[in-house]
């Protein structure tokens, strides 16, 4: 099928997109042998572990449902917690600071990947699967994302995710006996202009929540403000849960719920302070959840994975030929189906900028027990996101230099020391740093080393003279 056939499903957006009804039936069985294998990435865009699965007061149906046809992972880690170089690692299968993307992919950033380094969709169009791209890109080069067709592009404050689930489907239709491989970007639950795009949109019922009965995470204060934004931002997650819920139902009427791997995960921690950018368990710790036909259902793995196992789980899948550059995760199809793994008990993570005008490099290792965190630029303030600067949330925060962040004070959330070492058995919330205490030297010695060694394996320009870039030329 040539390009052309394939973007002729386009025109069919324009008359709207006939979908099945939503439910949350049980779907999917081992592929047949022979049969092609395809690929559903979804990406939702700053949803924290904010799903009923996850055991958390959102009403999230239809991903509980693809929790319990699948394995969903409780110990999931995006590798850092801004939009654009997390998307770089789910589509590289590399730390930003391999790929290049080491913040937004803004048109006035101008972030993008090194040069030649290869991208799931590229490696799968070369394989000979139709891909598309459906809502989001917000990564760059256009040339290192060679999708075949990219549909409904982001338009700020529109959530229509129903047209979403019709595009992907109108796609998979007119990819006929081709495999796909169809990313799709949702903006929910990222803030838009004036909230969260809630409102009427259509073949989506909206579910509404009381700001004084919402759940607090615990690294917000209990302000008026803070609740009504999280009821708010709870509203949009329910509306993501509605578009998947009947995109994965009309998956299964087109016939595909039987060869057709599906990912479905967040870039970044919810748009709040102290999750999104951060390091801290509220940026990192994500919703994950594979679902793939022939492996048993419902349930919940306990390994430790990040987000650079993306790739290396859709390689395996499709049996397509990997990149060029080595890549540093693993293949998560041997884990579906279990609860643990060996093997699996440490996550790195890599942050740089956000926009432009936020340089606050970290590096960061966790494990089941610690958390230890390098902030490289320390003697800068911590800066803080634009959406979160002008939410409701940080201007009722910083209203009254008083109130904590959860029981973090203001003080030490913007100034940070040069490391971060907290025991997460006795201390979840990362509130009591270790690095002084005697008692904890031997744990931050190895933790120093294993995150080292990391750097050096994984070539960190950041690490100065001991850089293997440190000498080269230009």
């Amino acid at each position: 099928m040539d390009r052309r056939s394939l973007l002729a499903s386009v025109a069919a957006l324009a008359a709207g997109a006939t979908l099945p009804a939503s439910g949350t039936r049980a779907w999917g069985s081992p592929p047949r042998p022979g049969t092609t294998r395809n690929v559903l990435l979804l990406i939702a865009d700053d949803q924290g572990l904010d799903a009923g699965c996850y055991g958390t007061g959102v009403r999230t149906p239809h991903i509980d449902a693809l929790a319990r046809a699948g394995t969903r992972f409780a110990n999931a880690y995006a590798a850092v917690s801004s939009c654009s170089p997390s998307r770089s690692v789910i589509y590289t299968g590399l730390y930003t600071h391999q790929n290049g993307m080491y913040g937004l992919a803004h048109d006035f950033h101008n972030q993008s990947l090194l040069d030649g380094v290869e991208t799931i969709p590229a490696l799968l169009k070369k394989a000979g699967y139709a891909t598309a791209l459906v809502g989001k890109k917000h990564v760059r080069p256009d040339a290192a994302f060679p999708y075949d067709a990219e549909l409904l592009p982001e338009r700020s404050g529109v959530r229509d995710v129903a047209a979403m689930a019709g595009a992907t489907l109108d796609f998979i239709r007119s990819a006929g006996e081709q495999p796909f491989f169809v990313t799709i970007g949702y903006s929910d639950p990222h803030r838009a202009p004036g909230g969260y795009g809630n409102g009427d949109w259509p073949r989506i019922a909206p579910v509404h929540y009381d700001p004084a009965t919402v759940t607090l995470p615990s690294h917000l204060p209990d302000l008026p403000a803070v609740r009504a934004d999280l009821a708010a931002y709870y509203e949009s997650v329910s509306r993501l849960d509605s578009g998947i819920g009947l995109l994965l139902d009309g998956l299964k009427a087109a016939g595909h719920a039987d060869d057709t791997l599906i990912l479905y995960l967040s870039d970044n921690g919810r748009p709040f302070p102290g999750a999104k950018t951060n390091l801290y368990a509220p940026g990192l710790h994500l919703p994950l959840i594979v679902h793939a036909p022939g492996h048993d259902g419902g349930a919940v793995n306990q390994a430790m994975v990040s987000f650079i196992d993306m790739v290396p789980t859709i390689l395996d899948w499709t049996g397509a030929a990997g990149p060029r550059q080595p890549l540093p995760g693993k293949s998560l199809l041997p884990l579906l189906g279990k609860t643990d793994a060996p093997g699996h008990d440490a996550v790195f993570a890599s942050h740089e900028f956000h926009e432009i005008n936020q340089y606050y490099p970290m590096r960061a290792i966790r494990t089941r027990t610690h958390s230890y965190i390098v902030n490289l630029a320390h003697p800068l303030d911590y800066p803080i996101a634009g959406d979160v600067a002008g939410s409701p949330s940080w201007q009722a925060i910083i209203a009254d230099p008083s109130v904590r962040l959860g029981r973090r004070p203001q003080a030490a959330y913007l100034r940070r020391p040069a490391e971060e070492l907290y025991d997460l058995r006795s201390d979840p919330d990362e509130l009591v740093n270790l690095v002084d205490r005697p008692d904890a030297a031997t744990v931050l010695e190895r933790l120093r080393r294993q995150l080292a060694d990391w750097r050096r394996t994984t070539r960190d320009p950041w690490l100065g003279e001991a850089s293997p870039y440190a000498h080269a030329g230009g």
